[in-house]
Parts: structure tokens; C-alpha cells; sequence
């Protein structure tokens, strides 16, 4: 009985659709009798192998060639210093550039503050940064604390109060009109000449007559530079002396600070 059912199981097998009713005769090239390549029109796999040929090479690795698509040239890493040049790619601006660094035009208007004689060009604030600001004022109470006056307190107090006044009066008295960016920028370069008298109170005391000219100096000098270079942005000639006026008693606020030593003892000016 189990005979008749081997058998029938043999019979349904070997008339089953999965397997083939003839022996498959064995073709030269193939290794492997498990099964027949399939032939070329089959559906099941479209592709051909000699479109891979070629691209092996001989420790099986693929080879890929690069596109000539790609530009830009990479420079080789190197030391810190790389990171403020022009980096990796060809064209890329560099990176004080792009914080809003640029030393040629500091120079160039501190150059304009220290000669204010020299006529001013009205587009030297089109680029208005205040790297240069903020160096000068940092250097100016750095001064003032190595000459025993502590006033970076009163110098950030006065600078705020006195660029928001000036600005105001700005844009009330010219028709131009300017933003306090660039206003911040023209009073932080034109304060130079009060560095250079901050510096000179280290190693002399400008609580004496020689201070107090000093000081009147730096005031006029500061309270010309900045008016000229406000007067040529804004176009207003005619009121150069209007203008010049709140100016200079801003800077007087910062040759005070110089001169003297406010807040100290009780608050009183020694």
C-alpha cells in the first residue's frame, strides 16, 4: 500500500509543472547542472553580463571613474592659520571677510580721522563696520584702567546715550537721513584721537594744565573729524557748526573720563 502511495506521489511529482519532464542535457561552460541558464529572450532577467566586463579589475574592485563635471580646487589642510584664508574652494571669501573684518578700510578711515584737513570722500561710510570701533573704544578703557581709572561702566553709558542723541538729531536736521549703524561707526572711529590721549595717561597724570590741553585738543580734533565726515555723507555744509556742537560735548564727556577719575570715592570727580 505504501508502494501505491510512493507511487502516486512519484506520478503526481514527476508530472508536476515545476520540475521537467526531460532530463536537462549538460552544456559545455557552465560548472553547475543544478539548473539551465536561461535563455536569451528570458523575461525574468534582462540584463547582460558583458555590460559589467571590464569594469573588474584584477583584485575585484570596481573601478569608477570621476566625472569631469566637478570643479573647484581643495587645498591641502595645513595649520591653524588656514582658517582665515580662503579656505577650500576657489572664490570662497575669506573668513574675516565674512564677520565683517576688513583691514584695509579700517586703515583707510583711521587715516581719514587722523588727517581731517584732507577732503572727505562722501562714500567712506558705504561700507560702515564697527570692528574698528569696538577695537578703539576697548583699547581706550583698557588705557584708562591701566592709568587707575576704572570707566568702562560710564564709557559704554555715554557712548549708548550719546550715539542715540546724535542720531536723532541727525535725521531731524538732514533730509538724507542715516542709520544709527553708520552714526555708531563715524563717532567710534573719530574717538582716535581720545585713545591717544587715553594712552598718555599711563605714564603721565592728566590732572594738571598739560592734561587739560591735551584733553581740549583731542576734543576739538575728534568733534572736526567727526562733523566733516557727517557733513560729506549727509550733504550738509550749511550746518557744519549746528552739527559739530552736540558732538563735541560728547567727546568733552569722554576727555572728563580721561582727565579725571569719576566714581570713585563716593562718586565724586578726583
Amino acid at each position: 500500500m505504501w508502494q501505491d502511495n510512493n507511487a502516486a506521489y512519484g506520478a503526481s511529482s514527476s508530472q508536476s509543472q515545476y520540475y521537467p519532464q526531460q532530463p536537462v542535457a549538460p552544456q559545455p561552460g557552465v560548472p553547475l547542472q543544478f539548473y539551465a541558464p536561461s535563455p536569451v529572450g528570458s523575461s525574468f532577467y534582462t540584463g547582460s553580463r558583458s555590460s559589467l566586463d571590464g569594469h573588474v579589475g584584477a583584485q575585484g574592485t570596481i573601478q569608477q571613474g570621476v566625472g569631469s563635471g566637478f570643479g573647484g580646487n581643495i587645498q591641502p589642510a595645513g595649520g591653524w592659520w588656514t582658517a582665515f584664508g580662503t579656505g577650500g574652494f576657489e572664490g570662497e571669501p575669506p573668513l574675516l571677510e565674512e564677520l565683517g573684518i576688513n583691514f584695509p578700510h579700517i586703515r583707510a578711515k583711521s587715516l581719514a580721522v587722523l588727517n581731517p584737513l584732507r577732503r572727505v570722500d562722501e562714500h567712506i561710510m558705504d561700507d560702515a563696520d564697527l570692528a574698528g570701533p569696538l577695537l578703539f573704544v576697548f583699547c581706550f578703557g583698557t588705557f584708562l584702567l591701566f592709568s587707575g581709572k576704572p570707566q568702562f561702566g560710564y564709557i559704554y553709558g555715554v557712548g549708548v546715550l550719546g550715539s542715540l542723541s546724535i542720531y536723532t538729531l541727525l535725521n531731524l536736521m538732514s533730509e538724507k537721513g542715516i542709520d544709527a549703524y553708520r552714526v555708531v561707526s563715524v563717532l567710534g572711529y573719530c574717538l582716535l584721537p581720545m585713545v591717544a590721549v587715553g594712552a598718555l595717561s599711563v605714564v603721565v597724570t592728566l590732572d594738571g594744565m598739560l592734561g587739560y590741553v591735551l584733553s581740549t585738543l583731542s576734543i576739538l580734533w575728534c568733534t572736526y573729524a567727526a562733523s566733516g565726515i557727517f557733513v560729506a555723507v549727509l550733504r550738509m555744509s550749511d550746518q557744519r557748526l549746528l552739527l559739530a556742537y552736540p558732538i563735541g560735548l560728547l567727546y568733552g564727556c569722554f576727555a572728563l573720563l580721561s582727565v579725571f577719575n569719576v566714581g570713585v570715592g563716593g562718586g565724586s570727580a578726583k
